[in-house]
């Protein structure tokens, strides 16, 4: 005779399907979904008159943004995308500029154990863009917002044009290089975005270049050769120690001539540099600086640090 079927259910409380015995946490305002949290950031100034609007954009710049990631992160893509057809019709030709590429290099940001999926910020941007103009956007809005409100309040406020030159004058076209030669860099094997170089910067006794190996050296097998899994190993990690860190890398910048700048915990050196006309666009200088960049990065191959 068979044994009687198991219980279904263990001895103990019961509660109504499908509601789970655990009680749950009431939602707060941090752990709201992104996509709620942005809803109702949008929802905060939509409709009214434009002075208004104008005050809650100031009130998000400098209150709401600060009060955590999750509402910065949200705050700063209204402000982004209301601010940037302004930004956009102040860039002086012949001056390009993306502060929101399409494709992104890889990002030094690592999740750390606080980022959880309950609280609505895994799947957030990191705060610092590896984009270096979109700290420029992001100045332009903080200026701008102080400018029209002031204007609002009273008509004896004029903007003042030297507020907005510095910007586009030389922070605008100096940060837009920078990615220029970030991603022509990238795509010639001399820049490296990677985020083991994000975390410190290059020393003088830390080789940003690894020397060759000494001819004259045996290999771990005896011989004059090396194995063919050393060589793999020495080779590959070569191509990858020739590469600079972005983040050691800064641009000085010139009507008449940019250069790039390698700074370590030491001394910052100018590595590069070349002559530019006030037509010549910011493409083509990028290239210039990366061609200057490939055959320093071969001239100094067997160095450590900065000649």
């Amino acid at each position: 005779m068979l044994p009687p079927p198991p219980p279904y259910v263990e001895d103990g409380p019961l509660s109504p399907p499908p509601f789970p015995s655990q009680s749950r946490a009431p939602p707060t305002l941090i752990t709201l979904p992104p996509h709620l949290l942005l809803r109702i950031v949008y929802d905060t100034f939509s409709g009214g008159p434009v002075k208004s609007q104008r005050k809650i954009l100031y009130w998000l710049t400098m209150s709401l943004r600060l009060v955590n990631r999750a509402l910065y992160i949200a705050c700063m893509h209204v402000l982004r995308s209301t601010y940037l057809p302004a930004y956009s019709a102040l860039v002086r030709p012949p001056y390009t500029s993306d502060p929101f590429p399409l494709s992104l290099p890889d990002s030094p940001y690592v999740p750390t154990s606080s980022t959880s999926p309950r609280s609505g910020t895994a799947s957030l941007l990191p705060l610092q863009s590896v984009q270096r103009e979109t700290r420029v956007l992001d100045l332009f809005i903080a200026l701008k917002v102080r400018e029209d409100v002031w204007a609002d309040e009273s008509e004896l406020h004029l903007e003042r044009e030297e507020s907005f030159k510095d910007l586009f004058d030389l922070m605008q076209p100096r940060a837009r290089l920078e990615d220029l030669v970030r991603t022509y860099g990238v795509r010639e094997g001399v820049v490296s975005t990677s985020s083991s170089y994000s975390s410190s910067s290059p020393t003088a006794s830390t080789p940003l270049l690894s020397p060759p190996c000494p001819s004259g050296k045996k290999g771990m097998n005896g011989h004059g050769a090396e194995s063919s899994s050393s060589r793999w190993t020495n080779g590959t990690s070569r191509v990858a120690s020739s590469r600079i860190p972005f983040s050691a890398l800064s641009v000085s910048f010139s009507p008449r001539a940019v250069g790039l700048v390698l700074t370590t915990r030491e001394r910052k050196k100018t590595i590069v540099q070349v002559p530019r006309t006030r037509e010549e666009t910011l493409e083509v200088s990028a290239r210039k600086l990366v061609g200057e960049l490939r055959a320093w990065v071969a001239s100094n191959h067997g160095g450590f640090g900065v000649r």
